[in-house]
């Protein structure tokens, strides 16, 4: 993949430990903490949209919006994992992290790629 295709901004968040949190809240029982407000690093990536999948939930027809999130292979997005969230910093867009995919894993040759399957307009 060309340089010339990473066009978007995409903010990686990690959950913070269940507790902190500014201002501090009542505690309902959550065992996960919140996403922070700012995201641990941005780097430039491809988001490209996949086939959606319907589902039947509760006699209902439910829509999923899956994406392809594509980014360099760094020492900041090697810790990327599906407990993390991404965010379009252009436009807001929130989405949640289903799998980290290597689609080169094998090969040795410089210039990794690092995959996401997400899913967008879910509640994180």
């Amino acid at each position: 993949m060309p340089a010339g295709d990473l066009r978007y901004r995409v903010g990686f968040y990690q959950r913070q430990a269940p507790g902190v949190s500014s201002p501090p809240e009542p505690d309902y029982g959550e065992t996960e903490g919140q996403f922070p407000g700012t995201a641990l690093f941005v780097v430039p990536a491809n988001i490209e949209p996949k086939l959606g999948g319907e589902q039947i939930l509760a006699d209902r027809l439910s829509g999923k919006n899956f994406v392809n999130i594509t980014v360099r292979q760094s020492s900041s997005t090697n810790s990327v994992t599906p407990e993390w969230m991404a965010k379009d910093e252009t436009t807001g867009e929130v989405f949640n992290i289903r799998s980290v995919i290597d689609p080169q894993k094998g090969n040795v040759r410089h210039g990794y790629w690092w995959e996401m399957l997400c899913e967008k307009g879910v509640a994180i």
